[in-house]
């Protein structure tokens, strides 16, 4: 993965409104604020293009940016981006300012891996009910991860995963949990299908095997 994608230029916009930010749409810009570190807002300017290509990598949702603003570099976070309806057009983004050594709260994309593998899918024919698809968590910007692993390989039938039982890379924490054991949700639940199940087809076909034989 490049590099490139972590890196976007950006301008000081002075031109601003409902009316400003159409005419830069139109010339293939995307305007932006940057917030955050008890600073002014600043309104940006983006290249609709650079944008586009970044924001297909899932890093881009969960990785600190550098933006060079007119030649200054300032890190920050994105925080929110708004799509057209049904174009392929990026309209608006939110970029939150990250300060080193300053603890962050963002949302973290997880992964959940070895779900083939796990027995109440691969043995008892369930499925993974996903209740979760990120996780907010608070840790210094250099400690923030691009994904959390979530492994299902010795998930049962009927047993569900909470966030409690998540291994978090060191120096980040789970927002939720921070607020006590009563928010310790659910992350993933392996559920049984709800058709007849695989050790009930397997009976049924027996029996008709039998009748057959009969």
């Amino acid at each position: 993965m490049s590099d490139a994608i972590f890196n976007l230029d950006a301008s000081v916009r002075t031109d601003l409104g409902k009316g400003a930010s159409r005419r830069l749409r139109h010339e293939g810009k995307v305007p932006a604020i940057l917030y955050g570190a008890g600073k002014e807002p600043v309104a940006l300017t983006l290249e609709h293009n650079k944008v586009v290509q970044a924001q297909e990598f899932e890093a881009f949702y969960s990785h600190v940016l550098t933006l060079n603003i007119d030649g200054k570099n300032v890190e920050a976070l994105v925080k929110d981006m708004q799509r057209h309806p049904f174009k392929p057009k990026v309209t608006h983004i939110d970029f939150q300012r990250v300060v080193a050594g300053e603890k962050l709260h963002t949302n973290v994309p997880l992964h959940f891996i070895n779900e083939d593998k796990a027995p109440g899918i691969k043995g008892d024919g369930g499925y993974a009910d996903h209740a979760m698809q990120e996780l907010e968590v608070t840790c210094l910007p250099k400690d923030l991860p691009e994904y959390i692993e979530v492994d299902m390989a010795a998930v049962e039938m009927g047993q569900t995963l909470h966030i409690s039982d998540l291994t978090l890379p060191k120096g980040v924490e789970s927002v939720e949990l921070g607020k006590g054991e009563e928010h310790d949700l659910a992350v993933v639940t392996i559920k049984a299908p709800k058709g007849p199940s695989k050790s009930e087809e397997e009976s049924d076909d027996s029996a008709g095997e039998e009748a057959t034989e009969e």
